[in-house]
């Protein structure tokens, strides 16, 4: 039965298989051709067994195997492997089918290879998940054709594979090799020079050659008969925290990402840099009300914790209420912090609504309001009018780009520092912002 279970007819089968049909026709329409059908069933019969005993009289012909990360990154390209190895006495010809989770919709993914015997060879392709969960692979199934081409043998491994999608990881470790290799310039990040010295005194050690001759300690100098220079350090442990809405406005999606999904990648980039210039990073989500509160800390397992619960946020259907966030952090933040607000507002009235908690919110604290440009209506103003109906959706379209801009000037006239990005630039400019802010003293 698993013989049976596992062998399968090639085109090339059907095609002898017709031959032979249309031989045993004409042999009852021709005399004297009767033995010729009869000749070419045999000898086909014959190559069948063949084929079947070439193919099954190696147990394991194939042996293989799928490679994927623990878990997958959101967002982003992941690489995943398929390792093949080869033990039949001849050369293979593969068919290599993988069954991926059904969130990413394809049904195409499929590798033709040859391999020698005993050759070995790695199949690797990537997949772009755009919405976190658990995605389950089916099997790795492998179809090797026979040396005649009559019959295929299915092999199948690495079956019911469960792997977690996790916020853009792999985004968080790219800008935190930029940030300590001093090259956050390349992706984007602007230089910004620092403004002034906001530092605390550390120690007082000997001079060498390129300490600022401005901090020499005279007095130490003069006990040790020895230049003598005052250590300082910056400022450090400033508290940066990340408010994430998750309510309806945040459900839109750009490039099959949502706007949520977008903050929360942004936030677990700005997060993990915080903490590497010795910041405190901690996190508040919310719509009609609080949802997860995590404290700023710099520990060790601060960014494992950030990763876990910002796996498990949802999008909520009711509208956000920025008021409720307000008394909560009035209540449970007590030291004045960096808050980096990552909403959405689609009219001028919407946000006005909100506006009297957010200046609450920017007295107490150096509060940033983050939220996204839309992008697709940018790309249907560029493009010209060609009828009288598109000139009327190109004005409306303008009219809602413009909205954005007089959120930006209103919120800045109250003395509310804006960002108004498209999805896509999101985290580059949310570190410019808290760079621009750190370099300037503010926080």
């Amino acid at each position: 039965m698993k013989l049976v279970k596992n062998l399968y007819l090639n085109n090339r089968l059907f095609i002898s298989l017709t031959g032979v049909v249309v031989c045993f026709i004409l042999s009852f329409i021709i005399d004297g051709f009767v033995w010729i059908p009869q000749v070419l069933f045999f000898g086909l019969l014959a190559f069948i067994l063949a084929d079947v005993l070439l193919l099954f009289r190696t147990r394991k012909g194939i042996h293989g195997h799928r490679f994927t990360p623990e878990k997958l990154s959101n967002g982003d390209e992941n690489e995943i492997r398929i390792y093949l190895e080869n033990f039949y006495p001849f050369v293979a010809a593969v068919e290599v089918i993988d069954e991926i989770p059904h969130q990413f919709q394809r049904r195409d993914l499929a590798f033709r290879i040859k391999l020698s015997t005993l050759e070995s060879k790695t199949i690797t392709y990537s997949l772009r998940p755009v919405k976190r969960g658990e995605y389950s692979f089916g099997a790795v199934n492998v179809f090797v054709n026979s040396p005649l081409g009559l019959l295929k043998r299915k092999f199948s491994f690495s079956q019911d594979a469960l792997v977690p999608v996790y916020p853009s990881y792999i985004q968080m470790r790219k800008y935190e090799l930029l940030a300590i290799s001093n090259r956050l310039t390349d992706s984007g990040i602007k230089k910004i020079r620092r403004i002034g010295q906001n530092t605390e005194f550390e120690l007082i050690k000997e001079y060498v050659q390129g300490d600022d001759i401005r901090t020499i300690n005279w007095k130490a100098t003069a006990r040790k008969s020895q230049l003598m220079v005052n250590h300082y350090q910056d400022e450090r442990s400033q508290q940066v925290y990340s408010l994430i809405d998750k309510s309806r406005v945040m459900q839109m999606p750009f490039n099959g990402l949502s706007l949520m999904d977008y903050a929360i990648n942004a936030c677990l980039v700005i997060s993990n840099i915080a903490i590497k210039k010795s910041d405190k990073a901690g996190l508040i989500t919310f719509q009609d009300s609080v949802g997860t509160t995590l404290a700023a800390s710099r520990g060790n397992r601060q960014m494992a914790q950030l990763q876990e619960v910002l796996y498990n946020q949802k999008t909520g259907y009711r509208e956000s209420d920025i008021s409720v966030l307000y008394s909560h952090i009035r209540r449970k933040v007590t030291q004045r912090s960096l808050l980096l607000l990552f909403t959405n507002f689609e009219s001028l009235y919407g946000m006005q609504r909100q506006l009297p908690f957010l200046k609450s919110l920017a007295n107490q604290h150096l509060l940033v309001v983050i939220f996204f440009e839309n992008t697709e209506l940018r790309t249907f103003i560029d493009n010209p009018a060609k009828n009288l109906k598109e000139i009327y959706h190109k004005a409306i379209a303008e009219k809602f780009a413009y909205d954005k801009k007089l959120i930006v000037k209103e919120l800045q006239k109250n003395g509310i520092q804006t960002i108004l990005t498209p999805p896509e630039q999101l985290t580059v400019n949310t570190i410019n912002k808290y760079l621009e802010l750190k370099a300037r003293n503010m926080i």
